[in-house]
């Protein structure tokens, strides 16, 4: 498959750093990837190959020539139903992601995409990234439903990137918990890594990365707790890990230990999570905008299900 070969000029947030510290903030690809790219001679400026220990300057052009996609196969362009437009323009479009739709195409996914169902609409999106991830600039799981920013042009992509890495993003996610949360209110702060024996799982680890997830009850329900939940930062199912390590796996997620009784009951063959608003201030001309999703069906109905239980 042919490689990518990217240009790009070095914006003035990572001068300074290291090579290989500013490209995986700036193109969101793996340190490791970066490292491989560079002892390979895939990175260079003036026709010349740069090392790892080199330092980038702002304005500084480097080309990169991208590694292949990870899925070999050419994104399915497949409109998707049930996929919402909430807020669109030259430089961004914010979607209600449906449940059962991943945000770009990864190993071993088969279903429909966010990137190939916009680009099946017709959508203008950022080159920005790895490949197969075009344009996205944070993930939900397929699991999840909710809102998702995707990048359209590179400008915009780059200060996303940023934004989020400088949590300028306001998150808030709404999740249907096991048990009674207590306190009401209450921060988790605890590190985040991929699971020591279970790979496809992530856990509380020590040595892991800082994950901070802050959290307010809205409603206590006879078994379980509806929660307002915040994100300071945004590790790979940073809510379903940390809520079980409390003790209080999300409702329907097996995963992390949910009673798949109590799940049965309520309808839920996935995690009860929802992406629900976007706070932030526009990449390109600083507007603020606050976008949000309503519920979607199943998690209307199985709220209903509940409506006659609520504890005094």
């Amino acid at each position: 498959m042919t490689r990518d070969l990217r240009q790009l000029t070095v914006p003035e947030g990572v001068a300074g750093e290291r090579i290989d510290s500013a490209l995986t903030r700036v193109l969101g690809l793996s340190r490791t990837t970066i490292v491989k790219l560079l002892e390979d001679g895939d990175i260079t400026t003036g026709n010349q190959a740069m090392q790892k220990s080199d330092r980038v300057a702002a304005g500084q052009v480097i080309e990169v020539l991208m590694p292949a996609p990870l899925n070999q196969d050419p994104i399915p362009l497949t409109p998707l139903e049930g996929l919402t437009v909430v807020y669109n323009d030259d430089d961004i479009v914010v979607i209600d992601k449906p449940v059962g739709c991943a945000a770009h195409p990864s190993p071993g996914w088969m279903g429909p995409t966010v990137v190939g169902a916009l680009m099946a609409a017709g959508y203008t999106i950022s080159t920005s990234g790895p490949a197969e991830r075009a344009g996205v600039v944070h993930r939900l799981d397929a699991g999840t439903s909710g809102l998702m920013i995707i990048a359209k042009t590179e400008a915009a992509y780059l200060k996303l990137k940023e934004m989020f890495r400088e949590h300028e993003v306001e998150k808030t996610y709404h999740a249907l918990v096991q048990g009674h949360m207590d306190p009401s209110t209450g921060t988790i702060d605890a590190p985040i890594d991929r699971h020591p024996k279970e790979d496809h799982r992530f856990a509380v680890v020590a040595t892991g990365k800082e994950s901070i997830t802050h959290y307010e009850v809205i409603e206590y329900y006879r078994s379980v707790s509806l929660v307002k939940v915040e994100l300071e930062t945004g590790r790979t199912h940073q809510i379903r890990v940390h809520f079980s390590a409390l003790g209080h796996p999300l409702v329907g997620d097996t995963t992390y230990g949910a009673d798949p009784v109590l799940g049965k009951k309520m309808k839920m063959s996935r995690p009860w999570l929802h992406a629900l608003e976007l706070r932030f201030n526009h990449p390109t001309n600083g507007n603020p905008l606050v976008l949000t999703a309503p519920y979607p069906a199943d998690l209307q109905a199985s709220l209903a299900l509940l409506s006659e239980a609520v504890l005094p």
